[in-house]
């Protein structure tokens, strides 16, 4: 345990039935709750705010999105650079480091959210240092991908992905929980509006203790670090990570490449996002998302590319999937997959609160949206199914694709997230212009809970396509490629909500987002289900 590995062969059915197997497996169930606080740490913004709202911190609920944009944005563009880290660095001390680094934002949002006077730059500042979480599912994926062969590489996925999304389930049920009990001390702080948990709602005037939302992860970060430590492995052989320096080597060369993706994703925030009275500073342009999101990604991959010595070597070498069209292809899908369930899990919870939590009336021809509903939902007793079925599905979704081929299910799944999506936006529609809003909550959710499950299903077949149209080598970076870019999801969809919520119209982003599926549908075809695709149905 603990020590690296050599001449790596899962393909081999003798060596994989000897030792292979038991070490893959040992690997795998100590990445997955590491990488369920991850999630956990990145997504824990759509509940925290929700609370915010519940305590009245003072904060308009626009400027509340932008936390969870500003977290999306630092996740998804420090995916860029964590793809690259397990053949630099090795799988034991990347997946050991970055876990050990959540500790950061997790203490410092404890500590933050104890102070009713906490500026909205720091909360922001917290939201960019939480994206780490995010960051790390690409190297977590890229690291599974080497220990198992590839027969079984959608189950093996699929569970890594699955139960590590199980981080966002989690979190919305234990940080309601966690809150209503004093377990690290601290004053507590009164409800001003209802809030609720799973089990259900807590009234108005009841004592929580909102700091426990950072604080409650030291309980699993602390142990799963040692864990980590002495039960991981490096492989290195030269498809995967031949020249892995000392741990402390590694640790540097995994900092210096995240502060990269800090750098341009700072400066894409400063770009982008409008400026708001006790926020970070921002450009004051409101650049489009549409033209910074390129810029953010061409100045990491480039950032990263500068790297002297040999990481800029290995970079190098890892960077020849940008030439493979496959990898272009299964971006584009993957998006549609995993964007669609990161971003929805990080805005349903708010979205909930301000469309259905309020009553929606004319006045003097104008709609108003800021009278409390007294029979609106609670938004934490139900944001937490929609991810829990989307994680819970994917795994099944990677077996029924290692037998059905992985294009045919995500063409299949790609037709019900159309309808789905068309089906959400009349209810949110409806909903969003209504005096009694809570008419329309159960088919919304209905619908929204299909569109989850489609999403998890379609991650678990997309791995299954990747692993089988790139070799070994390719694999595990166009994994970590695709779902960096995937990821920019939970920064899109929270700040689209945002945007059309402010303008009136919520349908709005639905209707873009079913186009976008349309569109996948057609690449899948294209490529892979089409007669003479370039691979069929892999």
């Amino acid at each position: 345990m603990g020590q690296d590995l050599r001449n790596w062969t899962p393909d081999d059915e003798a060596f994989w039935a000897s030792s292979g197997k038991s070490i893959a497996n040992r690997n795998l169930w100590i990445s997955i709750p590491s990488l369920l606080c991850g999630f956990a740490v990145w997504l824990y913004w759509g509940i925290i705010t929700v609370q915010m709202v519940n305590l009245d911190f003072g904060f308009a609920a626009s400027d509340l999105f932008t936390l969870g944009a500003i977290a999306g944005l630092t996740g998804a563009t420090l995916r860029i650079p964590s793809t690259f880290f397990i053949r630099i660095a090795g799988g034991r001390n990347t997946i050991v480091f970055t876990t050990a680094l959540l500790m950061i934002p997790a203490v410092g949002t404890g500590f933050a959210l104890q102070d009713p006077d906490t500026p909205l730059w720091y909360f922001q500042m917290l939201a960019f240092l939480s994206g780490i979480g995010g960051g790390n599912f690409s190297s977590s994926m890229s690291n599974i991908s080497f220990f198992y062969p590839k027969k079984i590489q959608g189950y093996a996925l699929g569970m890594n992905a699955g139960l590590g999304n199980f981080g966002v389930t989690t979190m919305q049920i234990l940080v309601p929980l966690a809150m209503t009990m004093g377990l690290f001390g601290g004053e507590s702080r009164t409800l001003v509006n209802t809030s609720g948990t799973l089990i259900g709602k807590i009234p108005a005037g009841t004592e929580t203790y909102i700091q426990n939302a950072g604080f409650i992860w030291l309980v699993f970060l602390i142990p799963l670090a040692v864990i980590g430590w002495m039960g991981m492995n490096n492989i290195r052989d030269e498809h995967v990570s031949p020249d892995i320096p000392n741990p402390l080597g590694a640790f540097a060369t995994i900092s210096g490449m995240l502060a990269i993706g800090f750098v341009t994703a700072a400066f894409g925030a400063w770009l982008m996002l409008p400026g708001v009275e006790g926020g970070l500073p921002t450009s004051g342009l409101g650049v489009s998302k549409w033209i910074v999101l390129p810029i953010v990604i061409a100045l990491t991959v480039l950032g990263l590319r500068m790297i002297p010595g040999a990481v800029g070597q290995n970079l190098s070498r890892q960077y020849k999937i940008f030439g493979n069209k496959h990898t272009w292809a299964m971006t584009v899908i993957y998006t549609m997959t995993f964007g669609s369930f990161i971003g929805y899990s990080a805005a349903l919870a708010l979205t909930i609160k301000v469309v259905f939590g309020f009553s929606h009336i004319e006045v003097d021809g104008l709609m108003t949206h800021d009278t409390v509903n007294p029979n609106g939902p609670s938004a934490l007793m139900f944001a937490w199914m929609g991810p829990f079925i989307g994680a819970l599905i994917r795994p099944i979704g990677g077996m029924w694709a290692d037998r059905a081929g992985g294009a045919k299910v995500t063409q299949i799944i790609s037709v019900i997230m159309v309808a789905s999506a068309l089906g959400v936006a009349y209810f949110i529609q409806a909903a969003y212009a209504s005096a009694t809003p809570e008419q329309y909550f159960y088919p919304f959710l209905g619908l929204f809970l299909i569109l989850f499950a489609a999403t998890g299903i379609g991650n678990g077949s997309t791995f299954r396509t990747i692993a089988v149209a790139f070799n070994k080598e390719q694999a595990g970076p166009t994994l970590g490629w695709t779902a960096a870019v995937a990821a920019y999801g939970a920064f899109i969809i929270p700040k689209v909500f945002g945007e059309q919520l402010k303008a009136g119209h919520p349908e709005y982003a639905l209707y873009g987002f079913a186009i976008f599926y349309a569109v996948c549908i057609a690449i899948n075809w294209w490529f892979y289900l089409r007669p003479n695709a370039y691979i069929q149905n892999p």
